[in-house]
């Protein structure tokens, strides 16, 4: 289940969104967006807009871009021929790749992430052709450093977490979708450092590849992150820790 999610928490701690924080904000802008557009600019009413600010502010976008956004989300131009897409697909090993994106123009994110597979050595899928191995889970990441993770575990569930993931220097929560915020909310309250929540699609099974295969598999999950309409990527890939620490130096 977490080798995905290990994977970008990585990335994050090596400051890999730092680097592409222009595109980062972009993507930020569209959820926030799409969340006013289907929920209104009321944020103590929607609950996905909630989540869209938290998740800026966790990436420390300025409160004006996010007001903007909201602005334009309640527009009726700006943002107003925005699609969500769903596109599913397979790695190179057979991994499953479910993809989520926000675009003015299907035909033209369809492609790119059609090249994005072909040149990674994976393949786009029908709908439906993947999706059914995953679940939508609220997912909080706990960068443990000198927490005691035991307790930290203890706490979450406490808190009401589903389950619990420990993976070295991370702690990975998992709860059902409506309770992301208050599972946050009561681990913030006993000095809980959370370094990132959000709604996720989790794989309810996962399968491991082999070292080539398991690095064609990252480096077709990264390019697929750089695309500009792309919002997130998830996979059913479990990367051992060996296999991402290879992958970084190549990086």
């Amino acid at each position: 289940m977490s080798g995905h999610s290990k994977w970008s928490s990585i990335k994050h701690q090596k400051g890999v969104a730092d680097a592409r924080r222009g595109q980062l904000f972009t993507k930020l802008t569209r959820d926030i967006i799409m969340a006013v557009r289907q929920g209104g600019s009321n944020s103590e009413a929607n609950f996905l807009l909630r989540l869209a600010i938290q998740r800026a502010r966790d990436n420390n976008m300025p409160m004006d871009n996010i007001e903007r956004a909201i602005k334009r989300g309640s527009g009726t131009t700006e943002g107003a021929n925005l699609v969500e897409m769903t596109l599913e697909g397979y790695g190179p090993g057979g991994a499953a790749i479910l993809v989520k994106a926000l675009s003015d123009n299907r035909n033209r994110a369809l492609q790119e992430v059609r090249n994005v597979f072909s040149r990674s050595g994976g393949s786009l899928g029908e709908s439906g052709c993947v999706a059914w191995l995953f679940d939508l889970k609220g997912l909080i990441s706990v960068e443990t450093n000198d927490l005691d993770a035991e307790e930290l575990v203890l706490q979450a569930i406490d808190a009401g977490a589903e389950d619990v993931k420990v993976e070295n220097n991370c702690v990975e929560i998992y709860t059902r979708p409506e309770e992301l915020e208050a599972v946050r909310a009561a681990l913030e309250q006993q000095n809980v450092r959370v370094a990132s929540a959000e709604l996720s699609m989790i794989p309810k099974t996962t399968v491991e590849l082999e070292e080539k295969i398991a690095l064609q598999t990252l480096r077709l999950l990264d390019k697929l992150e750089e695309l500009d309409e792309v919002q997130q990527v998830s996979s059913n890939a479990d990367f051992p820790d060996a296999i991402l620490e290879k992958y970084q130096l190549r990086v």
